[in-house]
C-alpha cells in the first residue's frame, strides 16, 4: 500500500523519482525500491516525504490516524512501518523458499540427465 501511494503521489506532483532521491539524498534506486515494495523508508525518511510531496505521513502508509498527540502519531507510524517490514520480511522469506526449491529441482533434472547420458554412453 505504501509503494502505491508513494509512486501515485510522486506522479500527481509531477516529480521524477531522479528528482525526489536528489531531495532526499538517497539514489535513485532506493526510491525504485520503495515504489516496487522491496523496502520501506525508515521514520525520519518518511517524514521528509511527506513534506516534499505535501502530504500526511499517514496519506502516504495508506491509512488515517487520528489522534492529536504528536507522540501518539509517531507510535502509529513506526507500529505501521514494524507491519509494513514485516509483511517485506514474510513476501522476501516466501520467495527465498521458493527460488531454493526451483534451484533444487534443476540441479536434480542436470544430475539425472547426466546420469542418462553416462549410463547410455556406456552401452
Amino acid at each position: 500500500m505504501f509503494n502505491e501511494n508513494l509512486k501515485r503521489l510522486r506522479k500527481e506532483k509531477g516529480v521524477s523519482q531522479e528528482e525526489l532521491a536528489v531531495k532526499l539524498n538517497v539514489v535513485r534506486q532506493t526510491i525504485s525500491k520503495w515504489e516496487k515494495g522491496l523496502s520501506v523508508p525508515d521514520a525520519q525518511l518518511l517524514i521528509s516525504l511527506s513534506e516534499i510531496l505535501e502530504t500526511p505521513v499517514s496519506v502516504l502508509l495508506g491509512e488515517t490516524i487520528e489522534s492529536k498527540e504528536s507522540v501518539s502519531d509517531k507510535n502509529a507510524i513506526a507500529e505501521q512501518l514494524s507491519r509494513i517490514n514485516s509483511q517485506l520480511s514474510e513476501k522476501t522469506l516466501r520467495n527465498r523458499r521458493i527460488w531454493s526449491i526451483v534451484k533444487i529441482a534443476l540441479i536434480s533434472i542436470v544430475v539425472i540427465t547426466l546420469l542418462i547420458m553416462l549410463l547410455s554412453a556406456a552401452k
